[in-house]
Order: C-alpha cells, then sequence, then structure tokens
C-alpha cells in the first residue's frame, strides 16, 4: 500500500534499507552466530544521522519524530532484529532525556546520541521487577551534592556497549511508585559496573546485561525532572517508544515473508511449485493481510504520538500487541511454508522466528499490554 510517504520520509526508509540489505544481511548469521555486537553496523547508521531522527535540530538531530524511527526500525528489522534493537534501544534511553531533561541536560547529552557518538539504554527492569515496574528496588539517596545508587538493574538492553544510562531509581522507598526518580549515569562512573552478557534465544548480536550500582556517585545535577517523577517518566517513555516495538514486529514479518514467498515460488512439489497449492497460498495470504494491517496500526500510532497528543498509552500498546503478535504468527508461519528449508539455519526465516520472541516480552509483555488497553477501557466507561 501507498502510505503517501514525503520526499524526506521516502529517502529515510530507501537509506534505512540499503543499510540492512548492503551491510546488514550479509553478516547478520555470523553476528548471530558469534553474539557480536554491531559496532560496524552502529557506525555506518550513525554516518547516515540515523540516530538523530527524532531529535530536535537545536541539538543536534534531524528534527523528525516517532513516524521516521519507526520507518527506519521497520527496514533495519527486516534484515535483523539484533541490529535493529541495538539502535532502537538508544532512542528508548534517550526519551527520557528528551521528554525531561533539563536544557542543560539536552545542551549536554542530545548532540553526541544523535551523531551516534555515544549509544544509551534504558535501565527499569529488575530482578523482581519486569512486569510489575513499581517494584523497583534500587535506590538513590542524596549526600550532599551528588545522588548515590545502590541496586542491580536486569536483562538491559545495550548494558556494557552504552556511554549513556537513564536509570529508574527510589529516592523515597515510603512512596512506593511516587518515591521514583529518574537519574543519568555514564558509563566508567565509580561504582558502576556491568554483570556479564546473558546468553539469549534470539536477538543475540544485541548485548544484554546486568547493571549493578554499588555506592555509585552522580551529581545531584544527573537527576532528570525532579524527586518522585521518575515512574512518570518511565511511562511516557514506554509510551513513545512502544510504536517502535512494533514496528520491529512489522518488519522481521515482512521479512520473513518475503522469503517464505520466494521459496514457495521455486520448490517443486508434485510437478508444481508449492505456491500453486491453496493450503500454502491461504496461509501466505493471511500472512499478506496480517502484515498490511499491522504496518496501517503502527504508522498511525506513530502519527498519532507526533500530533502532540497527550494520552497515547492505549494507542501505544495496542501498536505494540498487535503488530508483535503478527511478527511471532508470521516468522513461524513462514518456516512452516518452508518446511524442513524454514528450520535450517542456511535459511535466514529460523533466525528470525528466535528473534521475533522476544517482541511479545520486552518493553511489557503482551499480556500486560492488554491489561493496559483494558484499562483504558474501563476509564472510558466511567
Amino acid at each position: 500500500m501507498d502510505y503517501f510517504l514525503t520526499e524526506e520520509q521516502a529517502m529515510i526508509r530507501d537509506i534505512a534499507r540499503q543499510i540492512a540489505e548492503e551491510k546488514i544481511v550479509p553478516v547478520r548469521r555470523e553476528l548471530d552466530e558469534k553474539e557480536e555486537f554491531p559496532w560496524e553496523i552502529m557506525k555506518v547508521l550513525a554516518q547516515s544521522d540515523l540516530f538523530g531522527l527524532f531529535i530536535p535540530e537545536e541539538y543536534g538531530g534531524l528534527g523528525k519524530g516517532s513516524f521516521e524511527l519507526c520507518i527506519a526500525v521497520e527496514e533495519l528489522s527486516r534484515a535483523c532484529l539484533g541490529v535493529s534493537t541495538t539502535y532502537a534501544a538508544s532512542a528508548l534511553g534517550t526519551y527520557p532525556i528528551l521528554l525531561f531533561g533539563s536544557d542543560e541536560q539536552k545542551k549536554k547529552y542530545l548532540p553526541d546520541i544523535a551523531s551516534g557518538k555515544r549509544l544509551v539504554a534504558f535501565g527499569l527492569t529488575e530482578a523482581n521487577a519486569g512486569s510489575d515496574a513499581a517494584g523497583i528496588q534500587t535506590t538513590a539517596k542524596l549526600v550532599g551534592n551528588e545522588y548515590v545508587l545502590n541496586g542491580t538493574k536486569q536483562w538491559i538492553t545495550n548494558g556494557g556497549e552504552a556511554e549513556v544510562y537513564t536509570i529508574i531509581a527510589l529516592t523515597d522507598k515510603t512512596k512506593g511508585p511516587r518515591g521514583a526518580s529518574a537519574f543519568i549515569v555514564e558509563k566508567g562512573t565509580l561504582g558502576f559496573t556491568f554483570g556479564k552478557k546473558e546468553e539469549k534465544m534470539g536477538i543475540r548480536s544485541s548485548s544484554t546485561r546486568e547493571l549493578v550500582f554499588e555506592n555509585c556517585r552522580i551529581p545531584k545535577e544527573n537527576i532528570i525532572s525532579k524527586e518522585g517523577v521518575g515512574f512518570i517518566v518511565a511511562m511516557k517513555t514506554l509510551d513513545n517508544s512502544r510504536g517502535g516495538v512494533g514496528a520491529q514486529g512489522v518488519g522481521v514479518a515482512q521479512g520473513a515473508f518475503d522469503e517464505a514467498v520466494k521459496f514457495a515460488k521455486q520448490r517443486i512439489q508434485f510437478g508444481h511449485p508449492i505456491i500453486s497449492f491453496q493450503a500454502v497460498q491461504h496461509m501466505l495470504a493471511d500472512m499478506a493481510t496480517e502484515i498490511e494491517a499491522a504496518r496501517a496500526l503502527v504508522y498511525a500510532v506513530a502519527r498519532f504520538i507526533d500530533s502532540g497528543a497527550k494520552d497515547v498509552t492505549k494507542e501505544s500498546a495496542m501498536a505494540k500487541v498487535f503488530a508483535t503478535d503478527v511478527g511471532m504468527r508470521v516468522t513461524t508461519n513462514a518456516v512452516q511454508v518452508m518446511g524442513g528449508a524454514g528450520y535450517m539455519r542456511e535459511y535466514p526465516v529460523e533466525k528470525m522466528m528466535r528473534d521475533a520472541k522476544i517482541l511479545q516480552i520486552y518493553e511489557g509483555t503482551n499480556q500486560i499490554q492488554r491489561n493496559v488497553i483494558g484499562q483504558a477501557l474501563m476509564k472510558k466507561q466511567k
């Protein structure tokens, strides 16, 4: 379908697609098998100004929005979710600064982020605070002119590789979620270390590590906004980023679908290409329809976010849950269409199916997204 992209948006799509085809596809299997962080590809993305897409021009970015970011993420995800997760997670970590940071913080951090010189990570999840994000235990205590952080963050994308971390920690344990605050912590800060690199089912080129804070001292100027608004910072950040996860679902689904169609045209059984069989046609027809529906929803929600709407929580959750469910379903069916070949590492759909699973889990499981949508509907009825 034609989504009536502007000339500039079409150019962003084409640049991301060219990088995906020329730089990512040739190395994606190797990156996956070696669990190697895609630094060389990050440098190419930086040179192409893709890290600055959603950052205002005054801070060295291109001044675009969620929609343009989704276009880029979708194209990268068609080739490799591990690479696109590394790229998208930097945007996730940047949103707290972009949405709630002071002008001084934005001037200090955003230009280097926009240029791709510094990757970012977002630290919310803990061992006992996953779906229950309000259950965080990491603390930040003001001592003189510094905050002292103690605690551990778990399963943090870009952990150990990123230079800048936006962290949610408790400044007042007695207030529960209202006692949470957001902070900027730089790699190399004394008392800030990393756990082992996790070994994952999929997105293996993406780095996932624990963040460990042991009497980690940061300047009090590194608090984002003010004490007590950390949970709001986290939720608004996720509202803005979940559309990007939906774009990942669309991208990996499209990539797997393209491989399945190509294979179905070439694979001969009973004297005919298998795409001529109605059973296969129906599977491919459902896949094509679901991808187009998911893309339409993700694009609409991204444009809704860019419109400046105050409350995008329900719509953002819808884009995430629907598109990532499609991503999982389509990659699974692509393997089925390709049969034994699809199960082999020689073909990319095996990797795509493994990678797609994380989309239903991170940035809020799809069960939690349904809770979010349901709660919004309950409020609407009152």
